[in-house]
């Protein structure tokens, strides 16, 4: 990297200046800073972000507090200029060394997550307003006296507000102004997010609720590290109890960080937050646009906004005096990060915690099997919720057994869930049906030649998804039109949809309840999320009958007129290579069952299953969740899997798969393990390729004590430099083995 860094032609490096210089880190995918000359006499302390020369370009890095890389004697180049962006304080940067260390990715690129470039060359369009001048018009025609009639108020307006409210052009605004009896105002920008009011509208909590809230509100008085679990059945009111550690928090004077696992739930939930504190929190997720993303960054670093609600990244932010984090729904699986750096924000979370000295809470009416050991085990704090608020019943859960109870032909709801639908729908209540595949149907075969439709990128079959007439790849975006006639055969009327999917489910309601309203929640559907927030709303409002939803129902979601949970494919989880499958079916079920029942009307739920002897299925029958992860916990343990031993997945992949095979056997053959480490594999990953990369994957099994980091470490660094077609992905605490 050498070429990179010669010195500039106007500035030839000096005995002096080659003294005087600092490391800078760049947010690429480099483990090291790189040093620069510091140009007297700039004052650039550690955490400051920087443009720097980076070849013929101009990049942005952060002056680091460690030995930057040597570089030979005379090539540094200077430091460009300070950004005018907020430094990166000496806690967010012990936060990036930690993550870097612990999942093995590059240090720059866990920077790139916590730098939010600033744009200077874009510059935020003022909002303007339009008011009363004084001076009388030229004309006064009949649009121009309603405009008038309306301006008299003396209140600025937005011009095309008054336009609309006058009914006329905005060309008439335009005349107005041009002839001075309009003037133009520059308006304030909008704050990121006023102070949340704690005392706005204080709840009335049940006896246990408020033993919870009064542990979380010490814990945050206390102002040092704490980490408490916080479990209560569905209903129990548990986002009511931490809203109280939140309120206390903002009398402290400290910042709030609360992470959602979808930023479908995030409109909900900034209603919820905003009846109880009188205002909405900041938002930080991938949908935020860019100018209002810099905002909330600058907004953040200097205190003024107090509470963030957002997804896994918000943990990268530049707190100024962060005291509280919480991780809702902490069980779910969108907390880990599968791609770039592979981090589960659960986890980082709690370690954000410990740097920053604030309390952490784990909300959950399903915990991680991870999260219940520590409670276990004295690290965590264990708060309990065990009844539903306002006395509320648990939905009764019952399983039909699909060996014997056939859906008729060309159907696929059983006949005991089509008889508990219609006496449901007749008392005017609603119906949720879940089924976690998207689209019309899993998988589209030629009954002539037995052809399958697959992806040309991975080694997937194409999902349809019959309102758009397209086949799709979940895995890589690829989408086609349907075709006519089979691809392999040229038969006609061959090609024939197997298995349901939702859209497939919305069909068989159209058939079975036509008079009734059906709404399809997916991630996937036209509309994107306002379309997905705007039905969620019409459901809790009681203007649709019945829900049919993939896993996106199942959290954290209140509709109060739903009695009825329907679980179409009950095994779907079960079979699976994954460790964590029957804890993950377990928390699924139990979440989409607690969606029934949740005010007045008493809860049902039918799980459809050919295995109603299954140890899941078991458990939520008997509603002994306890049996069921003592169970967990003991099978866990005697294999020596997460919490009781350690993973991590070696991903190799590669465009050529004689390649990427040679490449892995290689790798395995160079660990040379200790004996307390096994190294499975290699073996072709169950998805052998995706987008048009071939993969194989090594699993390496250790005790729980071993320091897992430092071996894989020093395994990767005997292998040979490769070509820079390989790739080898290091996913320490794999959530995914597809």
């Amino acid at each position: 990297m050498s070429d990179l860094f010669q010195p500039l032609p106007d500035q030839p490096p000096s005995p002096e200046a080659a003294l005087s210089t600092v490391p800078v880190l760049l947010p690429l995918a480099l483990d090291e800073a790189f040093s620069y000359r510091k140009p007297e006499p700039m004052s650039l302390p550690a955490g400051t972000v920087v443009a720097v020369p980076l070849g013929t370009r101009e990049a942005v890095g952060v002056v680091w507090d460690e030995e930057a890389s040597p570089a030979p004697s005379g090539s540094l180049k200077s430091i460009l200029h300070p950004m005018d962006a907020p430094p990166l304080s000496d806690k967010l940067r012990r936060f990036i060394d930690w993550v870097s260390r612990y999942t093995l990715a590059p240090k720059g690129m866990v920077l790139r997550m916590a730098l939010n470039k600033p744009e200077a060359e874009r510059v935020e369009r003022p909002r303007l307003a339009v008011r009363l001048a004084g001076s009388q018009p030229k004309r006064l025609t009949p649009a121009r006296q309603k405009v008038l009639a309306i301006a008299a108020s003396g209140l600025a307006y937005a011009k095309q507000a008054l336009a609309e409210e006058a009914g006329v052009s905005t060309s008439v605004i335009d005349g107005l102004i041009d002839e001075g009896t309009l003037e133009t105002l520059v308006l304030a920008a909008d704050p990121v997010a006023l102070p949340p009011d704690p005392d706005h509208h204080k709840p009335v909590l049940s006896p246990d609720q408020q033993s919870a809230a009064d542990q979380l509100q010490k814990k945050v008085q206390a102002k040092s590290f704490s980490v408490s679990l916080l479990e209560g059945v569905t209903g129990s009111g548990k986002t009511e109890v931490y809203f109280e550690a939140v309120a206390e928090a903002l009398k402290q004077g400290q910042q709030i960080l609360i992470l959602v696992p979808e930023i479908a739930l995030t409109a909900l939930f900034l209603d919820r937050f905003a009846r109880r504190f009188g205002t909405r929190p900041a938002e930080w997720h991938s949908n935020l646009a860019g100018r209002k993303r810099e905002r909330v960054y600058a907004a953040l670093a200097s205190g003024e906004a107090r509470v963030v609600a957002g997804a896994r990244s918000a943990l990268f932010l530049p707190y100024s005096n962060l005291g509280l984090i919480i991780v809702d729904e902490e069980h779910e699986g969108a907390y880990k990060q599968e791609d770039g750096v592979h981090y589960h924000a659960r986890d980082m979370a709690v370690v954000r915690g410990k740097i920053e000295d604030a309390s952490v809470i784990l909300a959950s009416a399903t915990p991680s099997l991870e999260s219940r050991v520590n409670a276990a085990q004295g690290r965590y704090t264990h708060l309990l919720l065990p009844d539903r608020y306002g006395g509320s019943a648990m939905p009764h859960i019952e399983a039909i057994d699909m060996r014997q109870q056939q859906p008729d032909k060309g159907f696929w709801l059983s006949p005991p869930l089509v008889h508990a639908m219609q006496e449901t729908l007749e008392r005017g209540e609603q119906c949720l049906l879940y089924l976690n595949r998207r689209g019309y149907a899993p998988l589209t075969l030629c009954r002539g030649c037995g052809h399958r439709m697959q992806c040309p990128n991975c080694s997937a079959w194409l999902v349809e998804h019959r309102h758009r007439r397209a086949l799709m790849c979940h895995h890589c975006g690829h989408l086609e039109r349907m075709p006519d006639t089979c691809p392999s055969c040229q038969a006609s009327d061959k090609l024939a949809p197997c298995g349901p999917g939702v859209e497939r489910l919305a069909e068989e309601m159209a058939t079975l309840f036509p008079d009734k309203r059906c709404l399809v929640l997916s991630s996937d559907m036209p509309g994107g999320m306002e379309r997905l927030q705007r039905e969620l709303q019409e459901i809790a409002s009681g203007q649709c009958d019945i829900i049919i939803g993939t896993q996106l129902v199942a959290k954290g979601h209140h509709f109060p007129q739903l009695s009825l949970v329907g679980v179409v494919d009950g095994d779907l989880g079960l079979v699976s290579g994954d460790p964590r499958a029957a804890e993950r079916s377990f928390q699924v079920l139990q979440q989409v069952s607690g969606r029934a029942g949740r005010e007045k009307t008493n809860g049902r739920a039918l799980i459809q299953t050919y295995q109603p002897d299954h140890p899941v299925i078991k458990a939520l029958l008997s509603g002994d969740a306890t049996q069921f992860y003592t169970a967990e916990q003991a099978m866990r343990q005697q294999a020596g899997l997460p919490p009781f031993g350690r993973l991590a997945a070696l991903i190799v992949t590669s465009p050529d798969r004689k390649q990427a095979e040679e490449m892995a056997r290689r790798l395995a053959r160079l660990a040379e393990p200790p004996p307390e480490v096994v190294v499975l594999g290699p073996a072709e990953a169950p998805i052998a390729k995706l987008r048009n990369r071939y993969r194989f994957r090594l699993l390496v099994k250790t005790s729980r004590q071993f320091d897992i980091q430092t071996w894989i470490r020093s395994w990767l660094a005997r292998m040979p430099k490769n070509n820079g077609q390989l790739r080898i992905t290091v996913d320490i605490d794999p959530y995914s083995f597809f």
